[in-house]
C-alpha cells in the first residue's frame, strides 16, 4: 500500500474511530517523545487508532512519540491532546485488528462466567 493510500486510510479510520470502541485497560508501557528520554506510563485505553496514557509532564499536541507495549516493538504516534496528566495519541499506522485483539486478550482482566443452572 502506498504512503498516500495509507494516509487516506488512516484519515478515514480516525474519523470512524470517534465511535469505535475504546477498551479500558491497564497496561504498563514506556513512552518517549521525539528527542526525549523514555518514561514509564500506563495505557488506560486502546483502540485501533490510538490510546490514552499517563503523562505527568505536559506534551504538546502534534508531538511525535513512541509507545512500547510489552512484547511489541515501539509504535509511532502523535499526541492529539494532553489534559490533567493524561495524553491521547493517534497511531501513525492503525493497529492490526489481530494485534489489537491479542493485546486485549493478554491484558484484560479475566471475565468470570457463572452458570445459571
Amino acid at each position: 500500500m502506498g504512503e498516500v493510500q495509507s494516509v487516506q486510510r488512516y484519515e478515514v479510520a480516525a474519523q470512524e474511530d470517534r465511535c469505535a470502541p475504546r477498551t479500558r485497560i491497564s497496561i504498563p508501557a514506556s513512552l518517549r517523545a521525539s528527542g526525549g528520554r523514555s518514561f514509564s506510563t500506563i495505557v488506560h485505553d486502546l483502540s485501533l487508532g490510538g490510546f490514552c496514557a499517563s503523562a505527568i509532564s505536559r506534551m504538546q499536541p502534534g508531538t511525535i512519540c513512541w509507545i512500547t507495549l510489552p512484547g511489541l516493538e515501539s509504535l509511532q504516534s502523535e499526541v492529539v491532546w494532553w489534559n490533567n496528566s493524561l495524553i491521547g495519541c493517534a497511531f501513525q499506522n492503525l493497529l492490526s485488528p489481530i494485534v489489537h485483539d491479542n493485546i486485549l486478550a493478554r491484558w484484560q482482566p479475566e471475565t468470570i462466567f457463572r452458570s445459571t443452572l
